[in-house]
């Protein structure tokens, strides 16, 4: 690394920005050498070509790993790092230093056209996998570049909107994976988003890239831009946007240069911005091997396994048999739908159909479209035609779902419910069937309304990548039991998602009204009945919870304890899901929330006995008051769920919690005089001095929530100055 003194102006600058769309600029005298960074949340689009940041254009061969969506669903951190240590193999191979990856922003509605690149509705398990992979990726020497900084929950005018979020709802639901990526796993950079938050250019808030990521998290890393997300490029590097991506020329250069000559910007944050840039250049390294084209194919299909969810399996009609006469309908089947559009969209090296995949184990397999992906063509003779040859099978097996053009980074969708003419064929088709099975593919969620009562069993694939075909035959045939669980709910209407009234906004922005009741939080706390919760997936064998214990072990924290047994005759992989529930505390807390979870394997009768640690945000809720983290004392009851919705056992712990005593104004409520633990009493007393001892209840059923001054101003309470002096020193005094 040079000496920033060996350096002019103009050349600091200039590492600022990148060279062109994907590298940055290289000084050879001061031995600076140019990084690469390319797009890859679940494999690389390594452009060699014409370039661009849509996804337009061709790119070099990768494996298309399973995308987010789906890996999401398999709640398995080491499916996350698997796939991340070989994007990490082939970013090497392909002369890629950071990879643009991954993205965990929180799936707020099922409308986000990029819901596909993220993990979870839930900022834990959203935040173990994308540190998982963040770890695995860059132990390949490959930096990752955690997406999108931050609040980035929809591509309705992204590049303007601005999320206007309270800071509760920020830290507790939309900041935490970011939060875990960065202080578990320390990633290369940061990539802030394109929209503002609360007003402000994410690029220029210098709050989030500032003081929370670097002064509260300890961010190392250099934070880059999304491309072309920076407006004002002074106003962004004083706020901690490091580098801007891509180049622009030299433009915002000089830029730079010019608020530096003019006394506007002082040289010393231009340095700092270096200096983390020029650690980033370290990374480069000059292609070394090659792509295992074959090994990540293998790889890529053994973890899509892990991702798909079994949502419905009446009449154990999964597996199938093999010498069963099998009717498989569907386009799908053929032309399989396995990744997003937008960016993240993969040249991939091989893939898979599972049409073919099907054919290879089964020993009777017919075939029939039912639908065309772009609706053109006689749809209702297409659904016909199908049902004529389901007629003729032992079960069907529909291959639906959305297309390309459904959905991509770019739009939001405008609907959950799968196209017309996919219903019409399955509805034909189970009409027709003795038995019916539908396998989805897709990468938001899915209305299952108005055919799911038709079909016997319900495979959702979600997105699984280029060897999703041979994975879904692999689960269909009992080749690999399903081990899935849902991320995000799936409601039984679009109007029944919390975010359903504000989503996407209007004027410039979008109001994040639900709070903190995201997803299954909303669902649990409001009782609203959705077709299938977070946390649900099936089994082709059961298990048993048992030996439920929670110890505490301190003030804030617990562990727990739990066996989980197999009573089934295959082996399988069991989701253990542990929720926290409490009222304790000032505010409005959701049901339950998910706390910790693991992935266990366990054979035929077999029991493992599991242990999970529940530290202080187990239990802690974001005080906006005290601007920090508190665990209120009370009671907390851990929940172990088959889902969020259903709880399998239950054990309730008492912690003490912080002490948290408020320091007392004449601004402060009347109920928060009487109930503080010192100036309470002495103000309770000074009541019933002079009345029957039953004025405080009334004083604060009706008062309550009036600030003392005003209070006293009405004349309710007489205080003499000398007593309302003591009281108010009592209060100023008790910390």
């Amino acid at each position: 690394m040079p000496d920033l003194a060996d350096l002019t102006l103009e050349q600091k600058a200039s590492l600022l920005s990148g060279r062109d769309f994907w590298s940055t600029k290289p000084l050879e005298t001061a031995g600076v050498p140019s990084i690469v960074l390319t797009d890859g949340p679940h494999g690389l689009r390594r452009q060699a070509g014409a370039d661009d940041h849509l996804g337009i254009h061709d790119s070099l061969p990768a494996t298309c790993f399973p995308p987010a969506a789906a890996v999401g669903s398999s709640w398995d951190a080491e499916v996350a790092a698997s796939a991340g240590a070989a994007i990490g193999r082939e970013a090497r191979a392909l002369g890629v230093d950071v990879v643009l990856g991954p993205g965990v922003n929180i799936k707020r509605s099922p409308l986000c056209g990029r819901n596909f690149e993220y993990y979870s509705e839930d900022p834990l398990l959203s935040g173990v996998l994308g540190a998982a992979h963040v770890r695995a990726m860059q132990a390949e020497g490959v930096g990752a570049s955690v997406k999108h900084f931050a609040a980035n929950n929809q591509e309705t005018d992204r590049m303007r909107v601005s999320a206007d979020v309270d800071e509760r709802t920020l830290r507790e639901i939309y900041l935490p994976a970011f939060e875990r990526v960065v202080t578990e796993a320390d990633p290369a950079t940061v990539m802030c988003s394109y929209n503002r938050v609360n007003g402000v250019k994410a690029a220029q808030h210098h709050r989030l890239l500032t003081e929370v990521l670097r002064d509260e998290w300890g961010f190392r890393g250099a934070v880059v831009s999304d491309w072309g997300a920076v407006g004002d490029r002074v106003a962004a590097l004083v706020a901690g946007l490091d580098l801007e991506m891509p180049g622009s020329g030299g433009r915002t250069d000089e830029e730079i240069v010019h608020a530096v000559r003019r006394g506007e910007l002082d040289e010393a944050v231009v340095d700092r911005s270096v200096r983390r840039v020029l650690a980033l250049t370290g990374l480069a390294a000059a292609p070394a091997g090659e792509i295992q084209a074959a090994a990540h194919h293998s790889l890529a299909r053994e973890l899509a396994a892990d991702c798909a969810v079994l949502l419905r399996n009446e009449h154990a009609t999964l597996p199938l048999r093999t010498d069963a006469r099998i009717a498989v309908i569907g386009e799908f089947a053929a032309s399989p739908r396995y990744q997003g559009g937008g960016s993240s969209h993969i040249n991939p090296t091989k893939v898979d159909t599972a049409l073919d995949a099907i054919r290879a184990i089964g020993t009777s397999v017919t075939y029939a479209p039912g639908f065309t992906l772009d609706g053109s063509g006689h749809e209702r003779r297409l659904a016909e035609d199908a049902a004529a040859v389901a007629t003729k099978a032992d079960i069907a097996v529909v291959f639906a779902g959305l297309s390309e053009k459904d959905e991509s980074e770019g739009f939001d969708r405008t609907a959950i419910a799968l196209p017309a003419d996919q219903v019409r064929a399955i509805r034909a088709v189970a009409a027709a069937s003795e038995r019916t099975v539908v396998v989805l593919s897709h990468g938001g969620v899915l209305s299952l309304e108005g055919w799911h009562d038709e079909v016997d069993a319900i495979l959702d694939g979600w997105l699984l990548g280029q060897a999703g075909g041979g994975a879904l035959a692999d689960l269909l045939f009992g080749v690999t039991c399903p081990s899935g669980r849902l991320a995000e709910s799936i409601p039984l209407r679009l109007q029944d998602n919390p975010s359903y009234l504000n989503f996407p906004g209007e004027q410039g922005h979008v109001r994040y009204g639900e709070g903190v009741m995201v997803g299954y939080r909303y669902y649990e706390t409001c009782e609203v009945p959705v077709r299938y919760p977070f946390g649900h997936g099936l089994s082709y064998t059961g298990f048993r919870t048992d030996d439920l214990s929670v110890a505490p072990t301190g003030d804030d924290t617990a562990t727990v304890s739990l066996t989980v047994t197999n009573t089934g005759q295959r082996a399988g992989k069991h989701v253990v899901q542990v929720y926290v529930a409490t009222t304790a505390g000032p505010v409005r807390r959701p049901a339950r929330e998910l706390r910790a979870f693991t992935k266990v394997t366990v054979q035929p009768g077999e029991s493992r006995e599991v242990e999970l640690a529940l530290g202080r945000r187990a239990f802690g809720y974001y005080d906006v008051e005290l601007s920090r983290w508190v665990v209120a004392p009370g009671d907390y009851t851990v929940q172990i769920g088959h889902s969020a919705a259903e709880i399998a056992a239950e054990r309730t712990v008492t912690l003490t919690g912080d002490t948290i005593t408020w320091v007392l104004s004449l601004d402060s409520t009347v109920e928060e005089w009487f109930t503080h633990p010192v100036a309470g009493p002495a103000i309770t007393q000074h009541l019933a001095d002079g009345t029957d001892g039953t004025a405080g209840e009334d004083l604060l059923r009706m008062a309550g929530s009036m600030p003392l001054r005003q209070f006293l101003n009405f004349g309710g309470l007489a205080i003499p100055p000398g007593t309302l002096a003591r009281l108010i020193e009592l209060g100023r005094t008790a910390v």
